[in-house]
This record gives structure tokens, sequence and C-alpha cells, in this order.
């Protein structure tokens, strides 16, 4: 069931996964290996960020906040194991431990017009700004764009916050959250579009999660070359394609402009309140501006583009 816009929503996010990285290293590792500047990271915010190749392909995008002197990543739970032994063979001999935290945590989400009231009835406090970060009793409390809060509520309170918050809100599925995430422009990469983006391809340089004066990390060369060249020809947007449709990250997108080829990729997809299915597409900025971009084939069906929350333009 998607729920109504102006409602007050809570769903489990059971599709991800959390990583918490520990030791007196963490800080430093963490900063030399991610887009974004965890340096700058303290336990009241939070951060979007990707993970790279060499080459500056995303393996991962993720949200990243600290409870004290720990670091936790949370990703697509499909993910989790690839990304967490990827990062654990580049740890050698630093003071820097990674392990699967998921277990020990239940992460919630709650939207609409009462959220921040559930966040505090919960906690007992709530973040003002977005990316701000909350330690309360219960729960941490991390604010989301989009009028959205996350709880992360260790494992042995969860059943208790959960009731508490199905007495208060109507319960949905973790697709409304999806939606949420997309409506927001907050890609998430999974299995079939792994290595298909840099950063800015993505729009992960208007979300925060890229930083452009912190040193070297696996894809920084291209990465910076892409932001100062002014080379990029892809933008991520959000569209809407017909009732029935049932498109896949990975699913190929085709213009006129670009023929047989494909001229984009959908990243995410899940189905909106009002009947349509609502994505996330990369896609050429040429084809967007177009207007005219068809889903699976050149003769498939067309998206119609919506708007983000954030400008969408060319380097």
């Amino acid at each position: 069931m998607t729920a109504p816009e102006h409602s007050t929503e809570v769903c489990e996010l059971a599709s991800l996964a959390l990583i918490r990285f520990t030791g007196t290293d963490a800080r430093v590792f963490l900063h030399n290996q991610l887009t974004c500047d965890v340096e700058a990271l303290t336990p009241e915010t939070s951060t979007y960020g990707s993970y790279c190749t060499p080459k500056g392909r995303m393996l991962a995008t993720f949200l990243l906040f600290r409870s004290g002197d720990d670091y936790f990543m949370q990703l697509t739970a499909a993910l989790r194991e690839l990304i967490q032994k990827r990062l654990s063979m580049f740890i050698l001999r630093s003071k820097v431990k990674a392990m699967d935290a998921t277990g020990e945590w239940v992460a919630l989400g709650i939207s609409g017009i009462g959220a921040a009231a559930l966040a505090r009835l919960i906690s007992g406090t709530a973040p003002a700004a977005v990316h701000g970060v909350t330690h309360g009793k219960d729960a941490i409390v991390i604010r989301l764009p989009g009028e959205r809060y996350e709880l992360v509520v260790p494992a042995d309170k969860a059943q208790s916050v959960k009731e508490l918050l199905a007495h208060r809100a109507e319960v949905t599925e973790p697709q409304h959250w999806d939606w949420l995430d997309i409506r927001a422009g907050i890609p998430m990469i999974t299995p079939a579009t792994q290595e298909a983006f840099v950063p800015q391809m993505a729009n992960l340089d208007l979300i925060g999660g890229v930083s452009f004066t912190k040193g070297c990390y696996p894809g920084q060369e291209i990465v910076a070359r892409t932001h100062y060249r002014g080379t990029l020809k892809q933008r991520m947007y959000r569209a809407s394609v017909p009732e029935g449709e049932n498109p896949q990250p990975g699913d190929k997108l085709y213009a006129p402009q670009t023929g047989i080829q494909s001229c984009g990729m959908i990243v995410n997809a899940a189905p909106a309140p009002n009947g349509l299915v609502d994505v996330l597409a990369v896609m050429q900025i040429a084809a967007a501006e177009g207007g005219d971009v068809h889903l699976g084939a050149p003769e498939g069906p067309q998206l119609e583009l919506q708007p983000l929350p954030y400008k969408v333009a060319a380097d």
C-alpha cells in the first residue's frame, strides 16, 4: 500500500544494512576511501557519499553518520558484504575494524506532517536541520531531505518503538520510502548499477556527497577532472512512467538523438501515490532537454520528466 502524500507514515527500512567502523584510525581511513568529507563529520551531522573504483565509477552510495567515535555506513543490504570486504582489504596496518552491525539496529523511516513530533516522542529530541543527528534515549534520529526522519533503534528496543509508532502513524511498505527518496533525488546504487556512473552523473555532488577540496581517494582524479573540466554529458533526472510498467535498475533508455543506442539507464524505481511509477534515471543531458526519452526500446513507453528539489545542470 502506498500512503497518501499528506498523512504521517512509518515503515521499517529492512532493505538497508549497516557497516560499523571502529578504531582510532577510522576517521582517516574512511576520509581516504570515500567521496564525502569524513573529517568534517561530527556526531551531530550525517552525509551522503559514495565509494568508487580507481576509474571513478561508483560501487555504492550510502548515508554516513557517527555515534561517539564509531562510524556507520548505511547502504543497500544487497551490497553490504561486498563493500565491507572490499574496504577491509585496504585497512592493512590501520587501526580500524569494519563489521556488520545490521543485526544490532533497526532502521525506521518516518515521513509526513507529523514526522518531527513522532521523532521527538521516541527520542525526546529531533534535529532542526537537514542532515542533523540527535542521540536520544531510545534512538539515533537523522533528519533527511523531504521532511523525513530516520530512527536507528537498538534491536532490543525496536519492537516497543514500532508498536508505539504504529498507534500514531500509518504503517507503510518500504516502497513508499523508496519513492520518497526518488522524489528527493537521492540515488541508491544497487548490484544492477554498480560501476555504471561517476558520482556527478547521479547528482551526488548536488546532494553533498562529493567533496572537491579533500585529498585523494579511489577515483578522485577522474571525479575532479569531470568537475573542473566541465566534461559531464549525463545527469540524473526524476521521471514518471505509465501505470502497469515495471522499470528496474539497469533498464536502458532511448531517445531520437541516439537512435538504437542507449541514452541512459534507470537507477531506482518505485510506485507513486498517483498510480504511476516514478524513477530516477541517468541520461544524456541533451536527451533530457529534448524531452522524448523512452523506456526499454526506442518505441517503448515515454518518460515524463518531473521536478527535483534541486537544480540539475551540466558542470
